[in-house]
């Protein structure tokens, strides 16, 4: 057995959000897909008003979603993800992400990112139906 002063391997394969490893000021976690994270994703955004959050999809399909960065999610931006490339979502902009049942996503940002420094908005009907049809067009659920 390797000594945890030397190097920490971890990994998850449960469903959702699950952090990892934290050090210094920075968090690394797993994102893997969940029905009820689906379903967030397709009717509310969210953005974090202390740091940038990068996304790295490392296995199945993923669409990174972005609303802007005004005071609510003004709109509905669909972006494939492609496996390995890094997206750096910058601080204050709105974002979601749908994932394939087989998508797993790496997560870093920084280790006090909470629901206290972020913020989350309910999307409009209209857009609503935007993110539905991206999610049925691109086979994610």
């Amino acid at each position: 057995m390797i000594d945890e002063n030397w190097l920490q391997i971890r990994d998850y394969a449960g469903p959702g959000f699950q952090p990892l490893i934290d050090f210094g000021g920075w968090r690394v976690a797993i994102l893997n897909h969940d029905e009820k994270d689906n379903a967030e994703a397709s009717s509310r955004m969210e953005r974090h008003k202390q740091t940038d959050e990068v996304f790295v999809l490392i296995g199945g399909a993923a669409t990174l979603l972005l609303g802007g960065n005004g005071r609510q999610a003004d709109m509905v931006v669909p972006i494939r993800m492609e496996p390995r490339k890094l997206y750096n979502v910058r601080r204050n902009a709105w974002h979601s992400v749908l994932l394939g049942r087989d998508a797993s996503i790496l997560i870093v940002e920084n280790s006090d990112t909470t629901e206290g420094n972020s913020e989350y908005a309910e999307l409009a009907a209209a857009q609503t139906a935007q993110v539905l049809a991206i999610q049925q067009r691109e086979g994610l659920g």
